[in-house]
Formats: C-alpha cells, sequence, structure tokens
C-alpha cells in the first residue's frame, strides 16, 4: 500500500512541475555583408510588442559593450530608435541574457522557451517580434513579424530586409 501512494503522488506532483504550455521560440536573422568602404557592424535589438504596439519584451540587444576602434560603445544605442524609445532609454546596459556583442556579416540563431525571463510571464495574446538594426556610418532598418502567443500550434513568419537585414525568420513550436 504504501509503495502505490508514493508513485501515485510522484506522478501528481511531476504533472504539476510541468508547464501546461511549453513552446519553443526560434529567431533566425541574417546580417548581410555589405561592399562599403567604411563598415561597422550593426547595432541591433530584437524585441517583442504587444497588440497596441506597446514593448512587451527584450529577447536580444547586439551593441559594442566597450568603445573600440570599431565603435563608440552604448552612444549608438540611441540609434535603435524604435527600441530605444519604448524600451532602451529605461534600461540600465549590460542586462544578462539579453544585451551582447554585435555579430559579423552571417547567420545568426536565437533559441528562446518558456523558462527565458522575457517569455516566462509573457501574457497570452497577439504579438510582434520587431528587429531593428542601424550602422554606424550606415542605414537603419526595422521587419516586423506577428504571431500569437503561446503557441498552441506551429507558426512561422519571415521579413526581408533590404539593407542592414537580411532574411529574419520566425518559428514557434508548442
Amino acid at each position: 500500500m504504501r509503495a502505490r501512494l508514493t508513485i501515485a503522488l510522484g506522478g501528481l506532483l511531476t504533472a504539476h512541475a510541468t508547464p501546461a504550455l511549453a513552446a519553443d521560440l526560434d529567431i533566425d536573422v541574417e546580417i548581410p555583408q555589405l561592399r562599403v568602404a567604411e563598415y561597422h557592424r550593426p547595432y541591433v535589438a530584437v524585441f517583442l510588442e504587444d497588440a497596441q504596439q506597446k514593448h512587451a519584451a527584450n529577447l536580444a540587444v547586439w551593441y559594442m559593450s566597450k568603445d573600440t576602434a570599431e565603435g563608440h560603445g552604448t552612444k549608438w544605442l540611441p540609434d535603435l530608435r524604435q527600441w530605444w524609445r519604448k524600451s532602451g532609454r529605461t534600461l540600465k546596459v549590460p542586462v544578462d541574457g539579453v544585451t551582447g556583442p554585435t555579430r559579423p556579416a552571417g547567420q545568426h540563431a536565437l533559441h528562446l522557451d518558456t523558462r527565458h525571463p522575457a517569455l516566462r510571464n509573457l501574457p497570452a495574446g497577439d504579438y510582434t517580434l520587431v528587429v531593428e538594426a542601424v550602422r554606424e556610418v550606415g542605414g537603419r532598418e526595422l521587419l516586423k513579424i506577428p504571431f500569437s502567443w503561446p503557441a498552441t500550434r506551429a507558426q512561422s513568419g519571415q521579413a526581408q530586409g533590404s539593407s542592414e537585414l537580411g532574411k529574419v525568420t520566425l518559428r514557434l513550436a508548442p
């Protein structure tokens, strides 16, 4: 009798420890190789907006964390205009798990799940993935991909940049 009771309670505890609505969110961001006289890696912000276009979560911010020959640290963060107005100006960078160094040209993947702090308490609803890029002595570009959270079915979307960003892809799996 005692062994059966232990097994039954163990199963009950396991069921409550597993999140009911687990989901994976995968984002691929392409930074194109530009043939320009003075090339600087772009600053990039990856964030979420809710249905009212209000900031919902920061997923990644890539910038020069200190002054170097290639960039001037946080000086250019305000040039990520949409991100800066909605979230950036209130943050004290660096932010653990969000900020990181600029990335070179190529494909860059972000994998997040419901355990990620930005998604853990994200209310159910319609959202937009926003990827914004700006480059010193360069241009600025903003791409948006709508989706619903939490993922109750597989979802995907993509947007194609024309200058500072290449293809951005979003995949959600329940």
